[in-house]
């Protein structure tokens, strides 16, 4: 009996502590983001793709990332429009090579890319701490 006891209220202290944990994981809706406040945003057609087409974006903001991160690698720099430039230079990657291709030649590709700007990021963030835009 003073086991149950026990664990009943252990399970109430763990539940009260959650609850509190839980009202503190507040969402916002600020999308401002912590560095290059001026950052082109995504192509209209990308945020307007059809959900079953979703995979295409997640190869475009890869493969812009990966540009971004070899751009700052290149540059030695982490200014704003090295590391943000308009999105035109990866549109053109995506439709010259990604455009026509199936589900998993996109999805095999976003993996390659997402592989790419991490190994590229290890080079590219010490430049961009030192800039003060990580």
């Amino acid at each position: 009996m003073m086991r149950a006891v026990a664990i009943g209220s252990v399970l109430v202290v763990l539940g009260a502590t959650a609850g509190v944990a839980e009202r503190n994981l507040i969402p916002t809706l600020d999308n401002e983001p912590d560095v290059c406040p001026d950052q082109p945003p995504e192509p209209q057609w990308m945020k307007d793709i059809d959900v079953r087409e979703s995979h295409k974006r997640l190869l475009i903001q890869q493969i812009y990332r990966a540009q971004s991160m070899q751009r700052i690698v290149e540059a030695q720099s982490c200014e704003c429009p090295t590391r943000y430039p308009s999105w035109e230079a990866t549109e053109g990657v995506f439709v010259e090579h990604f455009a026509a291709s199936e589900y998993w030649d996109i999805v095999e590709a976003t993996s390659e890319y997402r592989r790419q700007a991490n190994e590229i990021r290890r080079e590219a963030m010490p430049i961009c701490e030192a800039a003060g835009n990580w």
